[in-house]
């Protein structure tokens, strides 16, 4: 993607379906010292609630995207005035948003097609596949375990679309799956690359 502004190799995605144990991931590699910006799906989706709102994944899912989207793009914005040196793990990342429209099938807005192409995070992607075993449901999470593998599949193509490179985490213990990614992400950072393009 040569027309990107802003590229952080330092700035790793963890995505997937729903229900496929990022939330728990996340919160272990926090555990272990390692800084995570959360979805912004999750508050969406409360703050609509609380405040009566229709920008839902049941209700007006244009509104719902373009929330998604505008949040994704502060989360990434706000992380990147802070200087690291060490990965900073996000729980999805803007180009979700994409996938999410294609899973949907509502029509791509000119700013979302632009934000993925500007705001670029590490090349490698990890992807958590869907598993049954521990897949629920939730007040937030109101998908079937067929609707989870539609999304992860539509997420896979997503981030191959847009030139990245995916690694599907294992459906191993949570413990086992921090070493995995810990284990992937230090190859991925190529010292002192990191910043404007």
């Amino acid at each position: 993607m040569e027309d990107s502004n802003f590229l952080r190799d330092d700035f790793i995605i963890i995505t997937g379906g729903p229900g496929a144990g990022k939330t728990t991931l996340l919160d272990e590699l926090q555990k272990n010292n390692h800084e995570y910006v959360p979805e912004v799906a999750r508050k969406i989706i409360q703050t609509q609630i609380s405040s009566n709102g229709d920008a839902l994944p049941w209700g007006n899912v244009t509104n719902y995207r373009d929330l998604m989207l505008d949040q994704s793009i502060e989360s990434y914005l706000s992380a990147f005035s802070n200087p690291s040196n060490q990965p900073l793990f996000f729980d999805r990342g803007i180009p979700d948003a994409l996938a999410y429209s294609y899973l949907i099938n509502i029509p791509t807005s000119e700013k979302l097609e632009s934000a993925v192409k500007r705001y670029r995070y590490n090349k490698r992607v990890f992807i958590l596949p869907p598993w049954k075993d521990i897949y629920k449901t939730d007040a937030e999470r109101k998908q079937d375990f067929e609707e989870a593998v539609a999304t992860y599949k539509v997420m896979f193509r997503t981030y191959e679309k847009l030139e990245y490179e995916l690694i599907e985490v294992p459906k191993i213990g949570v413990k086992q799956r921090v070493s995995f990614i810990l284990n992937n992400t230090m190859s991925l950072i190529p010292i002192g690359i990191s910043g404007y393009q």
